[in-house]
């Protein structure tokens, strides 16, 4: 069983919900709407990092880009063993808080 963080988690299905513009700032931005929360860039860039690692996430380089000087950024995406673990997560967490809805009676 492969398990995540929670951070690494929502990060992978905030990669997917960018699709082809997922780079360090925008995943920080839409985790920021999602969740309300704010993240510092070492709180994104550290499990980025690990999730590359892992073979979960792939970093490419984009094209230059003027607001950054003309310097590319990296952009990432999910790979197929990313949404493996992934689907692999949804149905432990779906398995856990079934008995645990019953018994609260939401």
């Amino acid at each position: 069983m492969n398990l995540l963080s929670r951070a690494e988690e929502i990060i992978l299905l905030s990669i997917i919900r960018l699709e082809n513009d997922a780079y360090g700032i925008s995943i920080r931005e839409f985790i920021r709407r999602a969740a309300g929360a704010e993240w510092s860039l070492a709180q994104i860039y550290d499990p980025l990092d690990r999730l590359t690692r892992k073979g979960y996430v792939r970093k490419s380089q984009g094209p230059p880009s003027p607001e950054r000087g003309g310097r590319p950024k990296w952009l990432y995406s999910v790979t197929p063993e990313g949404k493996d673990v992934l689907a692999e997560l949804r149905r432990i967490h779906i398995r856990l808080s079934q008995p645990a809805v019953k018994k609260a009676g939401w």
